[in-house]
C-alpha cells in the first residue's frame, strides 16, 4: 500500500482512465452506502482495498477516485455496501468483488467472485484505417462466430479460434464476395454454460459458446485472444483494421436486453451488486421481470441504463471502429421500466439520432421472448430488420406447403407488406435470410425433419418451427437420390436469397453445407458441432462456386438490389404456360420477368417450381433484346448449375422445370 495513493478524482468520464500518475475510476451507484476499490498488481496479487469517503469521492450518484501508483497491467474490482432488501430491489453484498460496467478489458476469465477489470494500454496503430462504408444495396452479410470460424483443426489457422484467426479467413471471404462480417457476440461473457450443464452422452461439461449473456459490455472476450494482458483489445482492433483494408465491414451482434446474472439465485458479476434496482426491470415485489427468457431484463429506458448503452455503442464505434450493430431481442429496447411497449422509446430514438452513430449500420431482431413482435413496425426509420417472414415463407415455399406462391413473391420483391410505409421505407430495410445462428444450418434444414438437441441436455422445445424436412431419411444419407434432392433444395434457397430485393445475409458455412448434426440451438456446443469444418469447402466445391456466382450475378444486375420496390412496368408475374399465377394454389410455381435499365436494354427471367412431384412448363415473355439464355439451373450438377458470364447456354422457348428447381434466364 505504500506506493498506492488515493485522491478525490473526477466523476467523468465513467469507467477507468489512465493518467500520468495512476488511474481515475468513476462508477455509478445511487443506492450504495459505501464503495471500495480493490487493487491488484500486475501479477494478480492483492495490493490493497481503498474505501471511498462519500464526502470526497462522490458527486451525485457517481463514486470516483484517482488511484495513484498504478499503471497499465494493474487491475481492480469494486465492492459495494448497501441494503439487502430484495422486496425493494436492493441486493448489495459487501463480500463480493464486482466488475466496473465501463471496463474496456478484463484480467483473467469472468467467473463470479474472481473477475477483475484490467487497466489496459489502449493505444493502437490504426495506420490509414478507413471504414469501407458500403451502401445497403451493395451489402452482402456473412454471419459467423469468431471462434467457430477457425477453431476446427481443418482451418489450419495459426491463431485458431481467435480474433487474429478471423484475419486468416479474409481471402476466402473476399472470394465469396462478402462485404460485411456480422460477428456473434464478442462482449465478455462467462465460459461456463451454467447450472452444471453437461453432455448427456459423455458427461463432459458444456460451455457458453455463443456468448449471448454478457457481463462486461465494453470489453472484447478475452477467450478469443492471447494470454498477454490487454491482448483482446489489441487483437480485436487488428482484426477490424485488416477487415477494413480488405473492404469488409464489421457488424457486432450486441446484447443489451439481459446479462449473465440471470434471475433469482443467479451469479453476481456487476450490475446486481452495484445497483440492482436501477439496472434491471423488477416486479412490484422486487423480483426480476423476464422478457428475454434468460431470467432478467435490463431496464433499457431508464436514463442511467440508456446512457450506459449509448456510451457503450459509441465506445465500439470510436475506440474499436466497428461499422454497425445487430441488436439481439431488440423489442426489449422499446419497453418502459414497467415492461410496457413504448410508442416512441427514448433509447431507440437516441440511438437512431446520435451524431456519432449516424454512419453505422443498425439492424434489429424486432421481437423478444415475451410475445412482442414488431417486425415491419419497429419504432423509427433507421433500422434494418432481420426479416423472419422472409425466412419462414421461403422455407415453407420450398418445402412445398400449399398456398405460399403469393407470400414467396412478396418476399422476392422486397417485402412491401412490411416496408412500404413512411419516407424511409423500402426493401433495403429487410435483412433477408433463410438460416442464421439461431436454428438449423441450411444443410440441416433439408436433412432433418425435427431438432436433434440431445447433446444440450434437457431444454424447452424451440419457440419457432424450423420448417425443415429430411427428404427421405433423418440425418446423413448415402442414397444418391436423397443427396441430389437435398443439394438441389440448398441451391434453390440460396438462389432465392440472392435474387431477392433486400439485404442478403448468409449463415457462415451454408455455402459448403456446414452441419450441426441437426442441433437447432447450439449455444453450448463449443466443439465440432458448431465449428466450421473447412474440409467441406473442397467436398462441396461446386456449391461454393454456385454461391460465388450468385453474389457476382447480384452485383452485375443492380436491378436485384434496388432501393425501391418494383413497379408494374419493371416486373411481370406469370404462372406455368403463361397463365396468371395461382397465388394461393396447392402448387408453388411462379415466374417473373424483370426489365433492366441501362444503355443496353436487358431483362432477367426467374422461374421457380417448388412442387414436390409435378414438372412445370413456362412460357416467358419475349425479352426486350436478344434471346433468353440460362444463367442458373438448380436442377443441373456443377458446373452447369451456374454459368460463367458470357458462357450462358441458350434456353428452350418453353423451358420445363423439373420439380423443386429454379431457372434464371438472362437477355441483353
Amino acid at each position: 500500500m505504500a506506493d498506492i495513493g488515493l485522491e478525490p478524482g473526477d466523476p467523468l468520464p465513467l469507467g477507468p482512465r489512465l493518467t500520468g500518475e495512476g488511474c481515475n475510476i468513476a462508477v455509478f451507484s445511487r443506492h450504495a452506502a459505501r464503495l471500495s476499490v480493490i487493487v491488484f498488481d500486475p501479477s494478480g496479487a492483492p495490493a490493497g482495498v481503498l474505501p471511498l469517503d462519500p464526502a470526497r469521492h462522490r458527486t451525485g450518484d457517481i463514486w470516483h477516485a484517482h488511484v495513484t501508483g498504478v499503471s497499465a497491467g494493474w487491475s481492480y474490482a469494486l465492492r459495494a455496501e448497501g441494503p439487502w432488501a430484495p422486496e425493494r430491489g436492493h441486493r448489495f453484498d459487501p463480500h463480493l468483488p464486482l466488475l466496473d460496467p465501463y471496463a474496456p478489458a478484463l484480467a483473467g476469465r469472468p467467473r463470479p467472485g474472481e473477475a477483475r477489470c484490467l487497466l489496459a494500454d489502449r493505444r493502437f496503430d490504426w495506420g490509414d484505417d478507413r471504414p469501407p462504408a458500403h451502401s445497403w444495396r451493395d451489402t452482402v452479410i456473412y454471419e459467423a462466430h469468431v471462434k467457430g470460424l477457425t477453431a476446427h483443426p481443418s482451418s489450419g489457422a495459426r491463431h485458431a479460434g481467435r480474433f487474429l484467426g478471423v484475419i486468416e479467413t479474409i481471402p476466402y471471404l473476399l472470394s465469396l464476395g462478402v462485404t460485411a462480417l456480422e460477428l456473434m457476440p464478442v462482449q465478455e461473457a462467462p465460459e461456463e454454460a451454467g447450472g452444471g450443464r453437461a453432455d448427456p452422452a459423455t458427461g463432459a461439461p458444456l460451455r457458453n459458446y455463443w456468448g449471448y449473456d454478457p457481463v462486461a459490455l465494453f470489453a472484447p472476450r478475452a477467450a478469443y485472444a492471447g494470454e498477454a494482458p490487454g491482448a483482446a483489445l489489441r487483437e480485436f482492433k487488428a482484426m477490424v483494421r485488416e477487415l477494413h483494408r480488405a473492404g469488409i465491414e464489421v457488424i457486432l451482434d450486441v446484447v443489451f436486453n439481459h446479462t449473465a446474472e440471470g434471475g433469482e439465485g443467479g451469479p453476481t458479476f456487476s450490475f446486481r451488486g452495484l445497483d440492482n434496482a436501477i439496472y434491471y426491470m423488477l416486479t412490484p415485489q422486487g423480483g426480476y421481470a423476464d422478457y428475454t427468457g434468460c431470467g432478467n431484463t435490463l431496464n433499457c429506458n431508464h436514463p442511467v441504463v440508456r446512457s450506459l448503452i449509448m456510451d457503450c455503442l459509441r465506445h465500439w464505434v470510436t475506440e474499436m471502429r466497428v461499422d454497425g450493430f445487430r441488436f439481439d431481442l431488440a423489442a426489449v429496447l422499446g419497453r418502459g421500466p414497467d415492461g410496457t411497449l413504448l410508442p416512441n422509446p427514448p433509447l431507440l430514438e437516441q440511438i437512431a439520432e446520435d451524431p456519432v452513430l449516424r454512419g453505422t449500420k443498425l439492424i434489429v431482431e424486432a421481437w423478444d421472448a415475451a410475445g412482442a413482435f414488431r417486425l415491419g413496425s419497429f419504432p423509427g426509420e433507421r433500422w434494418a430488420e432481420w426479416n423472419a417472414h422472409f425466412r419462414d415463407d421461403v422455407r415453407r415455399f420450398w418445402r412445398g406447403d400449399a398456398g405460399l406462391t403469393g407470400a414467396f413473391a412478396t418476399r422476392l420483391a422486397g417485402s412491401s407488406d412490411l416496408y412500404a410505409r413512411g419516407p424511409a421505407g423500402g426493401p433495403l430495410r429487410s435483412i433477408n435470410f433463410v438460416t442464421c445462428h439461431d436454428g438449423p444450418t441450411l444443410n440441416d434444414l433439408v436433412s432433418y425433419a425435427r431438432p436433434h438437441n440431445e447433446a444440450n441436455g434437457p431444454e424447452p422445445p424451440p419457440l419457432v418451427p424450423s420448417w425443415g424436412e429430411n427428404n427421405g431419411t433423418e440425418g446423413p444419407s448415402e442414397d444418391p437420390a436423397i443427396e441430389a434432392m437435398r443439394a438441389r433444395q440448398v441451391r434453390n434457397m440460396l438462389a432465392t436469397l440472392f435474387l431477392s430485393r433486400g439485404v442478403p445475409m448468409l449463415l457462415g458455412g451454408d455455402e459448403f453445407r456446414r452441419t450441426q448434426r441437426g442441433n437447432t440451438n447450439a449455444w453450448c456446443q463449443d466443439n465440432e458441432i458448431s465449428w466450421h469444418d473447412w474440409r467441406l469447402v473442397s467436398r462441396h466445391a461446386g456449391l461454393v462456386r454456385f454461391v460465388r456466382r450468385l453474389i457476382a450475378f447480384r452485383r452485375a444486375h443492380p436491378v436485384l438490389s434496388a432501393e425501391r420496390f418494383y413497379d408494374a412496368a419493371e416486373i411481370a408475374w406469370f404462372g406455368p404456360d403463361g397463365a396468371e399465377p395461382d397465388w394461393h394454389g396447392a402448387e408453388n410455381r411462379l415466374g417473373c420477368m424483370i426489365r433492366e435499365e441501362g444503355a443496353v436494354p436487358g431483362a432477367l427471367c426467374l422461374l421457380f417450381n417448388a412442387s414436390r412431384h409435378a414438372p412445370a412448363r413456362f412460357l416467358p415473355p419475349p425479352p426486350p433484346a436478344g434471346a433468353w439464355r440460362i444463367a442458373f439451373d438448380t436442377a443441373a450438377a456443377a458446373p452447369d448449375d451456374a454459368a460463367d458470364p458470357g458462357g450462358e447456354r441458350p434456353a428452350e422457348a418453353a423451358p420445363v422445370l423439373v420439380p423443386r428447381s429454379t431457372l434464371v434466364l438472362v437477355s441483353r
